[in-house]
């Protein structure tokens, strides 16, 4: 007897004092709650693989008993419950049924057919149409920045690469940035400036948050070396949000937009084709 069919069959023996009807169907059932039969093929015992048969014995037993427990619930509920409380009920569980099988349905037709796509020239419509809706929050930067041990042996080298910043000096400094204790170069990319505090740790003792206020090149040091710091632009909060910057929102916008014109068509499209397939009518 393996070990699965041995709990089985000590659950069972377990069962044997009670005095249970005699149930004749082909699947095997572990457990009985008036009317209701709990059956082997509902239960995923896949997660008693590899524990003592002790434990799976009291998995399956907690199983079982929270199985029980719901049953008898649901059976106490149907005998107390008034009769128009149960019609609502039932009426919500089909509302559910049907609301769950349309969604996912529809879900998946929009799936296949909803283009994502979404051009520069659309995010600039719907930036230009909603302009007011997209005020800062925060203050926004583009910048660099590197820390690096104030005692590293090519610091001049560094410090001029990183202050001119071009093409050659970009992969230079990428090349050795395994030198650096933590290093951010994409400055053409807006970041809220509160992550650039909370990852200088001078910035975020409090000194010098002003500095972040105008661009400027800016050197801060502590225990954990020297921070290199170029600011290249500034937005600060209230004024309106860049279009690069909130891109991603504008293209949910859209795309947002183009579903809900295909629901509508989709929806459209199933009740015409069931009228000219004879499959919908309506009786007058």
């Amino acid at each position: 007897m393996n070990h699965f069919n041995k709990i089985l069959f000590l659950l069972f023996f377990g069962f044997s004092a009670c005095d249970f009807p005699v149930v004749k169907t082909q699947k095997e059932p572990l457990a009985r709650v008036n009317d209701a039969l709990l059956f082997k093929d509902t239960i995923d015992f896949s997660f008693i693989n590899g524990s003592t048969e002790s434990d799976s014995i009291l998995f399956v037993q907690n199983i079982i008993n929270d199985w029980a427990t719901t049953q008898l619930l649901i059976d106490g509920a149907i005998l107390n419950l008034n009769e128009q409380t149960q019609v609502d009920f039932e009426q919500l569980v089909q509302q559910y049924k049907s609301d769950l099988y349309t969604s996912s349905y529809v879900e998946a037709l929009v799936s296949q057919n909803l283009d994502t796509l979404v051009s520069i020239q659309q995010l600039q419509e719907v930036y230009i149409a909603n302009k007011q809706l997209f005020v800062l929050k925060d203050d926004l930067l583009k910048l660099r920045y590197i820390n690096i041990n104030a005692s590293i042996s090519n610091l001049k080298e560094i410090k001029k690469r990183f202050k001119r910043f071009n093409s050659d000096d970009k992969i230079r400094l990428d090349s050795i940035s395994i030198q650096f204790n933590s290093f951010y170069l994409k400055d053409s990319i807006w970041i809220k400036s509160e992550q650039v505090i909370s990852k200088i740790k001078p910035l975020e003792l409090g000194f010098n948050k002003v500095l972040l206020k105008k661009p400027n090149f800016i050197q801060l040091k502590d225990s954990l070396g020297l921070y290199l710091m170029q600011i290249s632009e500034v937005l600060e909060r209230g004024k309106p949000a860049p279009i690069e910057y909130v891109s991603p929102t504008l293209k949910q916008i859209v795309i947002n937009n183009r579903k809900l014109k295909l629901i509508k068509k989709l929806k459209s499209d199933i009740v015409n084709d069931a009228i000219k397939n004879k499959n919908f009518e309506i009786y007058k």
